[in-house]
Formats: structure tokens, sequence, C-alpha cells
């Protein structure tokens, strides 16, 4: 009966969760009620403010939730898994209400008064750890400071989905995130992996 209850609930959450996602996306923070929520969900405000205390809160909760909907996905290994984040990203960032929300809420934060850099500091250290990986792998130049790399790609494709979002509702993304690498990769990886790495745009529905 306890592990009944227990998985009830976490079906209950995770429907709640999709359901915010869904309204973020479409009316952004201050257009996203609580009631219109809980009546996306099909579930009562006392369910809501159970799992999560406040709107604040479940906002927090989209935003951090940006890699379940990516790493899942994910085979690959190395400097390959690093681009391969990214192209999914740029997919599912056409495809995925949570993904789009998440994202949406992490660059407007500070309009509605919110300072939580959770979601690009887990970003960093998934990308980190893929370079770490890539340079284990003997993939990387001897000057790539994986770091630092992870650092500028999460500050890249913030830049690129703003801009893609802007000039073609972000239809061009998956082509501008393979540009980015075509531009990035000779400085990072030695040049043999470099040519290697694949980065045709459907690859996003294959990894």
């Amino acid at each position: 009966m306890a592990r009944t209850t227990q998985e009830r609930a976490v079906r209950t959450r995770e429907s709640i969760l999709r359901a915010a996602a869904e309204v973020l996306d479409e009316y952004g923070f201050a257009g996203a009620s609580i009631t219109k929520i809980a009546e996306r969900a099909g579930a009562t405000t006392g369910a809501m403010y159970f799992h999560f205390k406040s709107k604040e809160g479940l906002a927090q909760a989209v935003m951090n939730a940006q890699p379940d909907t990516i790493v899942p996905l994910l085979q690959s290994q190395g400097l390959q898994r690093l681009v391969d984040i990214t192209l999914v990203w740029s997919r599912q960032l056409q495809e995925d209400a949570l993904l789009r929300a998440a994202v949406r809420l992490a660059v407007e934060q500070g309009a509605f008064g919110m300072r939580d850099d959770t979601s690009y500091r887990t970003w960093m250290r998934i990308m980190t750890e893929c370079l770490l990986d890539a340079r284990d792998r003997g993939e990387l130049l001897e000057s790539t400071d994986p770091v630092e790399v992870a650092e500028f790609v999460v500050g890249a494709c913030t830049g690129i989905q703003l801009y893609s979002q802007l000039v073609s509702g972000r239809a061009d993304l998956p082509e501008r995130t393979v540009a980015m690498w075509r531009y990035l990769l000779p400085g990072v990886a030695v040049p043999a992996v470099a040519e290697r790495i694949e980065l045709a745009t459907d690859r996003a529905s294959s990894v």
C-alpha cells in the first residue's frame, strides 16, 4: 500500500511539473497562475502545494529539470557526448514544453525576482565531465581547459537559442548549433577527432 501511494505521488508530481511547464511556456511566469496550472494538471491546488511550496518553487523545479529532458537520450561518450547534448537540446527546444519553459525561466528569472544559477551550474558540471572524459581519451588539444570550454558552451548555447528564437522561432537552432561546433571543434580537439565528430542536424533523433 505504501509503495502504491508513493508511486501515485510521484506521478502526480510529474503531471503537475509537466502542466506547469506547458502553462509557463505559453504565458510566462507572470501569466502562469496556480489555478491555470492546477486545471491543466487535473489536480487540486492543495496537491500542488503539497509537492511545491510556491509558484517560485515550482518554477525552480521546472528550470532545474533541463538535464532530465536530454541526458537519458544520450548513448555517446567523450567529446561526441558533449556535442550530442547540444544537438539534442537544439531539437528538444522545438518539441518539449518542459525544456522550453525551463530555458525561458532561466533566462527571464530576474524579471520576477529570482536569481538561481543552478541550471547553468548543472550544465557546466555535466559538460565538464564530458570534456574530462574526452581528455582521458586523448581527444583534446593540450591547451584545452575542460572547465573553460564547458563554461563557454553553456554561454554560447544560451545566446544562440535567444537569437534563434528571435529570428526564426528556433526553427534554425539545430543548424546554428552545428555551425557553432564547426568553428569551435578545431580549437579544442585534436584534428583527427575534430574530423570524425558527427554534426548532422538529424543526429538528435539517433543518439
